[in-house]
């Protein structure tokens, strides 16, 4: 029986003989699909891929970030989770009130001049501190704009009242779980300006059959190597999340891209990557006295049996 990981390993295969290259913003170049698809069984295993190891309590931290509507890195970094770091610190470098060493293109040149980045390391750290310690800081400089959080739990209409898209789809889910307007939207073009970063994953959609819930994505661009293996963990903790305060199983998520994309420095990672054979998926738990999604923290949330291939590293486009 075919691996449950090797609808990802066979998207990678598809990219990597099909892919058109194309040029990026970030200047990296890429090989791209436009339309691809992905289905997980999540009563197969928990979907985090084993033939690279991911660090699952980012992932878990993000989402329950996101739940929680939250738009600052201070919640991320208590976690030490530092993955929206580098646009929070984007704002404070390129500010007014910051007085320190000239940070500008530091996402570029750090990834070329070995002193620079020792300065772009410092800089950060000290940065980080501060939003940790200085709360009027964090408020001012921490703040990603209306970002995924914003618009899951207050989307806000063209008079003004504040939608809790999460929340209205989670009653809905238990009053009409027929319906077909199961959907939260992410991508919203009267404040994508505002955002540190237009969503990638746009719009997700809920499906009830058989007692089991289901869950698919359309995600409008995705770094298949590095982002693309946290979102399918993400959504597919979000669906069991969400299935066990409506009393309900898990069913597929599905995974549905736009430009499903390969950076062109990460051709040799994706091949080491294809080298290996997948490993059994692991077991998600959660708390059972837990009874809504809006309560999850991140000890009630844990992967059991989890023993995946090593890192493999790779340089971020930014």
């Amino acid at each position: 029986m075919s691996h449950p990981e090797n609808v990802y390993l066979n998207m990678c295969r598809y990219i990597l003989e099909n892919g058109n290259l194309k040029e990026d913003r970030t200047g990296t170049g890429t090989r791209s699909v436009f339309g691809y698809q992905m289905r997980f069984d999540l009563n197969k295993g928990f979907p985090l891929l084993t033939t690279k190891k991911i660090p699952f309590r980012l992932i878990a931290s993000e989402l329950l970030w996101f739940i929680k509507g939250d738009t600052n890195i201070r919640y991320l970094l208590q976690h030490n989770n530092n993955i929206w770091n580098e646009w929070a610190f984007k704002n404070w470098v390129e500010s007014d009130e910051y007085h320190g060493p000239d940070m500008t293109n530091f996402g570029l040149r750090s990834l070329h001049d070995e002193q620079f980045s020792k300065l772009y390391e410092n800089e950060m750290d000290k940065f980080k501190a501060r939003v940790l310690e200085d709360e009027d800081f964090a408020k001012k400089y921490g703040e990603l704009g209306p970002v995924y959080g914003k618009q899951w739990r207050q989307w806000e209409n063209s008079r003004g009242e504040m939608i809790d898209q999460l929340k209205n789809v989670v009653e809905e889910i238990k009053r009409n779980p027929d319906s077909r307007r199961l959907l939260i939207v992410a991508y919203n073009p009267g404040e994508v300006s505002g955002m540190a970063l237009p969503p990638c994953h746009s719009l997700f959609q809920f499906y009830v059959a058989d007692g089991k819930l289901s869950c698919q994505l359309y995600q409008r661009s995705g770094d298949v190597f590095l982002g693309v293996p946290f979102n399918i963990a993400s959504y597919a903790l979000l669906t069991h999340l969400i299935a066990h305060e409506c009393g309900l199983q898990v069913g597929d998520f599905v995974h549905t891209f736009g430009d499903a994309h390969i950076y062109l420095n990460h051709i040799e990672q994706i091949n080491i990557q294809l080298s290996r054979e997948p490993l059994p998926f692991p077991t998600l738990k959660l708390n059972p006295n837990i009874n809504s999604v809006f309560n999850f923290n991140m000890d009630d949330i844990e992967i059991v049996d989890y023993h995946p291939h090593p890192t493999i590293s790779a340089p971020v486009a930014v």
